[in-house]
């Protein structure tokens, strides 16, 4: 998949962009045919929920799950990505986060930039995400909110929140968000399962809790261009990849065959 001019400049405007529908219904079943059994999973890729023991981000699944080892290099997700950063990339991270019906806690307002430089020493902000909706994602169960252009405000001033949630975060003020949105709004992608969100490392973005009766997991690949490699690894390898060699994509029919 290759993006149009007027695409690239949304993006370069906005920080994001959105794709109702890039993946089939029957290739995102088989992928959550296979959730059941990665979320049962005792390992500490599994990070789970502060107040219970539903699984809040499943790391690096890509490593030991074949059917997600394909979507880690789907061309519809990395094409892209190659195209705005302007050459090969790297997973940095892959994950599968879960907000369970009844139990999917918030994640804080943050810039993934913030953590990835403070964290991992990654030195400039070449790199992005894209995830795939692998449920409906409605106003009621836990939607991923963006301030669209404030990636153009660079690297903001953050602090290590340890405490909120199971995990770890450098998270933003109440007056930095409330400034921000002043500027730019707040939007909330929705769609149905199989949409795809691309958006850049230093949007501000957050979700809140999910207190309805409906799951909300979304996957999402991290990619990094291979120039910007991470210089600090103190984080673990499956938060952190250390694997900085670049990712050929598949073919277009990875999920199906």
């Amino acid at each position: 998949m290759q993006l149009s001019d007027e695409q690239i400049s949304q993006f370069e405007s906005d920080g994001y962009l959105f794709f109702p529908d890039l993946f089939s219904q029957e290739e995102i079943a088989r992928l959550n045919g296979e959730l059941p059994t990665i979320f049962a999973q005792r390992r500490e890729e599994n990070v789970r929920e502060k107040e219970n023991d539903v699984v809040r981000s499943a790391f690096a699944v890509h490593t030991y799950n074949e059917i997600f080892g394909r979507m880690a290099r789907h061309p519809r997700l990395l094409c892209p990505v190659i195209q705005i950063l302007d050459g090969p990339v790297y997973m940095h991270q892959f994950k599968i986060n879960a907000k369970a019906a009844f139990g999917g806690d918030v994640w804080q307002w943050h810039q993934d930039f913030g953590t990835w430089t403070r964290e991992d020493l990654m030195p400039e902000p070449r790199a992005m995400n894209i995830s795939v909706f692998l449920d409906e994602v409605n106003e009621f169960n836990g939607p991923l909110m963006l301030i669209p252009q404030s990636h153009k405000q660079g690297n903001l001033q953050a602090g290590h929140d340890v405490t909120t949630t199971s995990y770890p975060l450098w998270t933003l003020n109440n007056q930095t968000v409330t400034n921000l949105a002043e500027q730019g709004g707040i939007v909330a992608p929705k769609g149905p399962a199989g949409s795809a969100l691309l958006f850049h490392c230093n949007l501000v973005h957050s979700s809140p809790g999910n207190i309805s009766p409906w799951n909300r997991n979304i996957i999402y690949l991290s990619l990094c261009h291979i120039e910007n490699h991470i210089r600090r690894f103190k984080r673990p390898d499956w938060i952190a990849q250390r694997n900085f060699e670049p990712i050929e994509p598949l073919s277009d029919d990875c999920l199906q065959t």
